[in-house]
């Protein structure tokens, strides 16, 4: 007999016989009795709160399936929810109908990038590559708190030098941090006496840097000429050298640091050690700071 059919016993002798009497006979206990007793929400009800979110979404990510929708809730929004839960929401709510009103469409700047093929990649065919001519950029994950939390880190180094002009740091990699570590390169470049007028930005196709926002304000504002890697890593592979050397040598340091704030400490720290102390053999053993200093002077 299962636990619902006791209950349903027990309601039906309630009138008759002490409650406590039934329970004891049945082998209950008094827990499971009022939980039962209590009505208990539906499940629409009680994730009415995601509905909003689901429904967006289903727009912004039409090809999204029940797992790929659980994962957006967590990372992007926070909200801890079952797969199997996510899925019984979709079938009650009639997402999936959302989901197939409209394929997702194209950007202007990613049609723009297919239109121009090959000279998407403004790299391809240059030569010889001065100082402050050409920036890479990209996200990485940072994993700190020893382990138990993570974070987005975006840098733009210098090809010629080496020198990291801009970075920050933050919970999403996304087009806001991206924006406040260009708006600290293009202010270090002012340091340097260095327009960004003409200067190339090379980077991945990732949906940051294909946005509006990041093209409309490197492009148009600060007369940037952005640059696109058509075949992923293997076409950036500065950036990635970076990364590698960057997170391997600060790894322990990294995870030691206990918040997001102190994190932040850690990377500047880190950055104007690799700027300003740390010899690189492309540079024939010179700190990136020591050799901009020598071609300055």
């Amino acid at each position: 007999m299962t636990v619902a059919e006791k209950i349903g016993l027990v309601r039906e002798v309630a009138p008759e016989f002490p409650v406590a009497i039934a329970l004891r006979a049945l082998g209950l206990s008094r827990s499971s009795w009022y939980y039962h007793r209590q009505p208990r929400p539906r499940l629409e009800d009680r994730y009415a709160h995601l509905r909003p979110l689901l429904e967006l979404i289903a727009r912004e990510h039409p090809e999204y399936g029940y797992r790929r929708v659980t994962v957006e809730l967590r990372e992007s929004y926070d909200q801890l929810v079952n797969h199997k839960v996510v899925q019984k929401l979709h079938q009650l709510w009639e997402l999936p109908l959302i989901r197939s009103i409209r394929a997702p469409k194209k950007s202007i700047v990613r049609r723009v990038i297919e239109e121009a093929g090959e000279r998407a990649n403004l790299l391809v065919g240059i030569e010889r590559i001065g100082p402050f001519e050409v920036l890479y950029t990209d996200f990485t994950e940072i994993v700190y708190a020893d382990g138990a939390a993570k974070a987005y880190l975006i840098a733009l180094p210098d090809h010629a030098s080496k020198y990291v002009v801009g970075a920050a740091v933050g919970e999403r990699a996304n087009t806001l941090l991206a924006l406040k570590a260009w708006d600290r390169a293009s202010q270090q470049l002012a340091r340097f006496n260095r327009s960004t007028e003409g200067l190339i930005v090379h980077h991945d196709q990732d949906p940051v840097f294909t946005s509006i926002d990041w093209t409309r304000r490197l492009l148009l504002r600060d007369g940037v000429r952005v640059s696109y890697a058509l075949h992923g890593a293997r076409d950036n592979p500065e950036m990635e050298s970076f990364w590698g050397r960057f997170k391997t040598e600060n790894r322990s340091l990294l995870l030691d640091a206990q918040s997001l704030q102190a994190l932040g400490i850690v990377i500047d720290e880190r950055l104007r050690y690799f700027n300003e102390q740390r010899r690189h053999s492309t540079l024939d053993y010179k700190t990136p700071l020591g050799w901009l200093q020598e071609r300055s002077s």
